[in-house]
Order: structure tokens, then C-alpha cells, then sequence
């Protein structure tokens, strides 16, 4: 009896600090990992999520950019750090839907090695086209493509990245023969675009924005089941035949599998109230992004519907991805 309390009152020892721990969290700066060089969307994207978590965390949320592979480098760092809550990442959809599928050895393991805590925000993309190609409606570029098969070029920012297979898989459902060309990011081949070396691209709206208001490009379809209040007068592709041709660019928030439930409770709580935050909202809005929060159980599924529809994209073109 005595041997049983002493095992008891030991283990109850042992468990005091975790427990406070918990009960303590956060008791210094939480980091988040952006995946992507700072400046761009994401950046903006991770730092005001970061401003509108330190309040109700009652920490400051400190931004770190760790660039490389498409946004696999920042995940992998978070899926391997100490899963105490005190580093998250921002992982972009390629690194958890995308990747998987064209990357030879994954460095971690989406369902075992991460703690999917909610979506973050949504960004519209969409096709715009060089005014020397002869169209000026999504009809009458998948015309204009079967009758010159092999002649239509559109650029990436990189193989196996959103952009890249936004068009992989317009080319899919709508049966034509168009020939990707990669850059190494956006910006390349938006000047590209520009100058006409490639007649078309799927990008991020606040990408294209400038460029399409200016006349120097022509919108054709949003990419993405609801049009945009940046290009109210562009249709979806939804809206003109082809619903499968849905390519949001899309981030969501993780930590290291093995967090504890009651730190995984509250970053979710803080990253939620941050994500309804008008202050929040309309940050996001300057970007053509949309704020969605949800519970883990809805990111856990939305990551399975993205696979599951990125995966037989991913194989039909044999795309791999190195290092």
C-alpha cells in the first residue's frame, strides 16, 4: 500500500511541471515560421495573424522567414522543433498538398509530424493572358489553344507550385495542349507575361491586379468558386463550365505533432479571434486575401480534399520535386 502512494505521489511529482507548464503557456515570445522571403503576400499574411494573436496570447508573436522549396524548409523546421507551442509555422498548400505527391522523401510526415490548428487565408487567382493572343473570353482561349495545339505557352512561378499546376490542370479538363514554362518565383514570370514570351499565367490576384487595371493584361476567369471584389466583372471558372479548375492559393497554421492539448486550445483560440478581427479582415482584404478560420477537424479534412484533388494532378504529369 505504502509502495502504491509513494508510486502515486512520484508520479504526480513528474507531472507538476508539464502541467504547469501548460497552465503557464505562454510565458515568453511565440515564433511563427513563414515559409516565404519577406515582403511578399505570405509575409504580410504571417505578420498581421502574428499582431492580432500577441494580444489575446498576452505575448509578443514574432515573424521568422525561412524560404525554400516551395515553403517545405519552414514546415520542416516547426514539424522537427520541441512541441512546446512556442513555434509555429504558416505552411502554404503546396507543402502540405502539393508536395507530398512529388517529392521523393518528404522531410515529415503532413499527419503524424503536425498539429493542424486552422486555415488561415485564401487568395483568388487568376488567368490573365497577353493582349497579342487573339481572345478575350475563357472560351475562346481553349478554341484558340485546340486549334493551334503546343502554341500557347504559360508561365509559373516553379514546377509543382500552385501556379504550375493551375494550369496543369485547365489543360486537364479542358483538353488542350498547352506547354508550361517555369520561372524561379512570380516575379519573373509576370514580366515574361508582360512582355509577351509567355501568352498566359494562373497567379494570385494581387499579383495581376495592377497590370490587368492598367490593360497591359486581359482577365479571362477566376480560378476559384466566388469572384473577387478586386475584378467583380471576371467570372469563375466555376461559372463558365469548369468547376474542377478551382486553384485558391491557400495557408493554414501548424505546430509540432505532440503539442499539448490545452497549448494547442489556446493558440487556436488566439489565432481564430485574430482571424475575425476586423483589423485582421481588412489587412487581408488590401491583398485580394480572405480570412478563413476553422477548427482542426475542418483543416484536417480541407488538406484531405486538396490532396485528393492535387495528387492525380501531380502523377498524371510525373512531376517530381527536388531539394
Amino acid at each position: 500500500m505504502h509502495q502504491s502512494i509513494r508510486a502515486l505521489v512520484c508520479a504526480a511529482a513528474m507531472l507538476a511541471p508539464a502541467l504547469a507548464a501548460a497552465q503557464a503557456y505562454p510565458s515568453k515570445p511565440v515564433r511563427i515560421v513563414v515559409p516565404f522571403p519577406a515582403g511578399g503576400p505570405a509575409d504580410l499574411f504571417g505578420r498581421a495573424l502574428a499582431q492580432g494573436m500577441a494580444g489575446p496570447l498576452g505575448q509578443p508573436v514574432i515573424i521568422e522567414n525561412r524560404a525554400g522549396v516551395g515553403g517545405v524548409l519552414g514546415v520542416e523546421n516547426v514539424a522537427k522543433a520541441p512541441p512546446d507551442g512556442y513555434l509555429l509555422a504558416l505552411n502554404s498548400g503546396s507543402a502540405v498538398a502539393i508536395v507530398p505527391f512529388s517529392m521523393e522523401k518528404m522531410p515529415y510526415d503532413v499527419k503524424k509530424d503536425l498539429a493542424l490548428i486552422t486555415t488561415v487565408v485564401k487568395v483568388p487567382e487568376v488567368l490573365a493572358v497577353h493582349p497579342s493572343l487573339p481572345v478575350n473570353t475563357l472560351a475562346e482561349l481553349i478554341a484558340y489553344a485546340k486549334a493551334n495545339p503546343g502554341k500557347v505557352n504559360f508561365g509559373s512561378a516553379g514546377g509543382g507550385t500552385i501556379t504550375h499546376l493551375a494550369g496543369e490542370l485547365l489543360k486537364a479538363e479542358a483538353g488542350v495542349n498547352i506547354v508550361h514554362v517555369p520561372y524561379k518565383g512570380a516575379a519573373p514570370a509576370v514580366q515574361d507575361l508582360l512582355g509577351g514570351q509567355v501568352q498566359m499565367g494562373v497567379f494570385d490576384v494581387p499579383v495581376l491586379l495592377p497590370h490587368i487595371r492598367s490593360g497591359k493584361l486581359k482577365a479571362l476567369a477566376l480560378t476559384s468558386a466566388n469572384r473577387s471584389t478586386a475584378l467583380p466583372d471576371v467570372p469563375t471558372t466555376a461559372e463558365l463550365g469548369y468547376p474542377k479548375v478551382n486553384s485558391d492559393n491557400w495557408y493554414g497554421l501548424v505546430a509540432p505533432a505532440g503539442t499539448p492539448p490545452d497549448v494547442l486550445a489556446r493558440i487556436h483560440a488566439s489565432a481564430t479571434a485574430a482571424l475575425k478581427s476586423p483589423e485582421v479582415i481588412e489587412q487581408y482584404a488590401k491583398v485580394s486575401g480572405i480570412a478563413i478560420p476553422s477548427t482542426p477537424a475542418e483543416y484536417a479534412a480541407f488538406i484531405d480534399s486538396e490532396q485528393a484533388k492535387w495528387g492525380p494532378v501531380v502523377k498524371a504529369i510525373g512531376f517530381k520535386q527536388t531539394q
